[in-house]
């Protein structure tokens, strides 16, 4: 009781500003008037209603001073109303306040009728040269504003190349409207009473926070066990390597003294080195009397890979899975989908994972070669987005190795669906950044490269990279890598030049991103694009050398060395070679491809969780679909060894990023 009376009033006031914010206005009346008779302490109210009362006012105040170019004003009422946290912390609010201070240093520019007022725009100048040096000085490193830090330097900006956006009114009225919105959003955070904001952070959370950290401790016990089992055999391998260790330092010993070593000793050696399961084998299979043998037979059980046999996984029934697939529930098919995934991504390289893979190209499980009109492929087009997400990782892990894009590449309506599903899907959905990874990964085979630019996918992944904020590191990395690959080609080359302005500006934008596994894919579409002359001169135009030279100062070596070479590319006075790289070239490059890479980021963040009793995995399909040889061993096509080039260059051919991260 003590404890409600210490804070009674406290809580009290928190019931109170509730009923005020949900607008229980009788309910607010009879409550106050019982406490005022109960005697209880009731503080005042801070007044949620004031405070949306002053929100407006406040906001419209903003707005009007930020029309009418009242720089003092506005930055004024900035300070007074915006905490410092949001202004000091948020990123949201750092690039806008940004912005705002190059709108106000430009305004009279902008809407003085003849000369502006020079000293108030001295004034406005040397103001926002102080914002650069002291606050603004955070953002320097950011590409997207580092153009802006010479503004105060240049004699008139407004036929800068760089700053002629600044002056039209689609700039400021697009300031304008975030401004308005960040307004609306940070004034009405304000409003949010206590009580809502405790049951929040301390109800339903937690109840989630339970979910998710009961979910990371059963795969902790799990990973626990493995790396415990794992332990143990490495435990019991070392003291038994120590044991024959010291044995054989004693007859090494005893030979210097003269004395013979036995076969049999070397065999009994060479059975407790052997794992168990050959020990037999073993015993039987060296002939001690041959010098070398053992040690021949013992480097070949502890070479990498050769430890022990890796077994085939079993048959499965195919037929049946793929009925299940077109017929069965959503749910089903998103757990088939996600079992059949696994088995490619975590099967062991080399025969177990290339005989998954021949089964699942042998039985047409993706219906690649089939014209029915209900077909596996068509599960992209499902209403479920679960579906269409477990369908899309699993295209993207066959498009991670070779043999699996080639399969892919014989249906002639799939680009055109992954095409369709990625200008469709949300950008920030793991549907999406599968299908770029897929396409990515298509895009190391020439045919599906030429589709691709004749589609216009060239422009389509320029704007989505104007604003790279919404995409994650891996969109991020895979949507460069895309247009890398697409401008390699003359024809993708011709269609940037199309676009010349836009296009550099977007990569010159993404050369001081904080993401740096994009660089060389940003290098190696640079150094393309700019061995056309007119993309040459549109660069020269926006100031790109200076902009190169900038990155110079603060790069690393490699990054150094390939932007020299852009440089070089930019100051060269030669015509495009079409030769070099020629459209008619549609040979399916089989030395094109990559090796086979398959990403950790196929299995991430899985939304799909079993129930009690619920069949997933392998466990599924063992239980429900197990086949009879429907396995197909294939001797594994052998690819040309990949032509690799110094890193010293700009990339010059096709990669993936998880291969080039693996090679480079």
């Amino acid at each position: 009781m003590g404890d409600v009376l210490a804070y009674e009033a406290e809580l009290l006031g928190l019931v109170r500003e509730y009923l005020d914010f949900a607008e229980f206005e009788e309910t607010v009346k009879v409550f106050t008037k019982e406490c005022k008779i109960k005697g209880k302490p009731l503080p005042k109210p801070a007044g949620v209603s004031s405070r949306d009362s002053k929100a407006l006012p406040v906001q419209k105040d903003l707005l009007t001073a930020f029309e009418n170019g009242e720089q003092k004003v506005f930055f004024q009422l900035w300070e007074e109303h915006i905490s410092s946290s949001v202004r000091d912390n948020e990123p949201v609010a750092q690039k806008l306040e940004f912005y705002l201070h190059i709108h106000f240093a430009t305004y009279l520019l902008k809407h003085s009728v003849g000369k502006p007022d020079k000293a108030e725009l001295e004034e406005r100048i040397s103001h926002f040269k102080a914002y650069l040096e002291t606050k603004g000085a955070a953002l320097s490193q950011t590409t997207e504003f580092l153009p802006f830090y010479a503004l105060p330097f240049v004699p008139n900006p407004m036929v800068h190349p760089s700053f002629k956006e600044l002056f039209q009114d689609s700039w400021t009225l697009d300031l304008r409207t975030r401004l308005e919105k960040f307004l609306s959003l940070t004034l009405k955070a304000r409003q949010t009473p206590q009580l809502l904001t405790l049951f929040k952070e301390n109800g339903q959370c937690n109840k989630e926070m339970l979910q998710h950290l009961h979910q990371q401790l059963v795969e902790s016990e799990h990973r626990t066990m493995t790396c415990l089992k794992r332990f143990n055999k490495m435990q019991a391998d070392y003291h038994n390597l120590i044991g024959v260790t010291a044995e054989l330092v004693d007859s090494l010993e005893a030979t210097v003294n003269g004395k013979m070593i036995t076969p049999e000793y070397l065999q009994s050696v060479c059975v407790r080195l052997f794992s168990n399961q050959m020990r037999q084998s073993v015993a039987h299979s060296i002939d001690f009397t041959r010098p070398g043998t053992a040690s021949t037979m013992l480097r070949a059980s502890l070479a990498p890979g050769k430890m022990q046999d890796v077994p085939l996984l079993p048959s499965l029934d195919y037929e049946k899975l793929k009925k299940d697939l077109i017929m069965g529930n959503d749910r089903l098919k998103a757990f088939l989908l996600q079992a059949l995934r696994w088995r490619l991504t975590t099967s062991h390289p080399g025969e177990q994972r290339d005989t998954v893979l021949q089964a699942y190209i042998s039985n047409d499980l993706l219906d690649c070669h089939s014209n029915c009109q209900r077909s596996v492929l068509k599960l992209l087009h499902s209403k479920s987005e679960v579906v269409r997400q477990y369908m899309a990782r699993l295209i993207n892990a066959f498009a991670s190795l070779a043999e699996g894009r080639v399969y892919l590449s014989q249906n002639p309506t799939l680009l055109r669906m992954l095409e369709e599903r990625l200008k469709a899907e949300d950008k920030d959905s793991l549907t999406w950044e599968n299908v770029l990874g897929a396409l990515q990964k298509f895009s190391l085979r020439r045919a599906l490269q030429s589709a691709m630019i004749k589609d216009g996918l060239i422009f389509w992944l320029v704007d989505v990279l104007t604003d790279t904020d919404c995409l994650s590191d891996y969109t991020l990395e895979y949507s460069v890598a895309l247009l890398m690959n697409l401008c390699l080609r003359s024809a993708g080359k011709k269609m940037c030049a199309r676009i010349a302005n836009h296009v550099l500006k977007v990569l010159s934008d993404l050369l001081g991103h904080e993401n740096h596994e994009i660089q060389p894919y940003v290098n190696g579409t640079l150094y393309s694009i700019l061995a056309i002359p007119s993309v040459r001169e549109e660069a020269r135009a926006m100031g790109m050398e200076e902009i190169l030279r900038c990155f110079i100062k603060e790069g690393n070596a490699e990054m150094i060395r390939q932007i020299e070479f852009i440089i070089k590319q930019l100051n060269s006075e030669e015509p495009l070679n079409d030769s070099i790289v020629s459209d008619d070239e549609e040979e399916e490059e089989d030395e094109e491809e990559d090796r086979d890479i398959m990403e950790a980021d196929l299995d991430k963040d899985e939304v799909l969780q079993p129930q009690l009793g619920e069949l997933a995995g392998e466990k599924l399909l063992t239980t429900e679909y197990l086949g009879i040889m429907t396995h197909t061993p294939k001797t594994k096509k052998k690819l040309f060894p990949g032509v690799h080039q110094s890193i010293d260059e700009p990339l010059q051919r096709p990669v993936t990023p998880g291969y080039h991260r693996t090679v480079y």
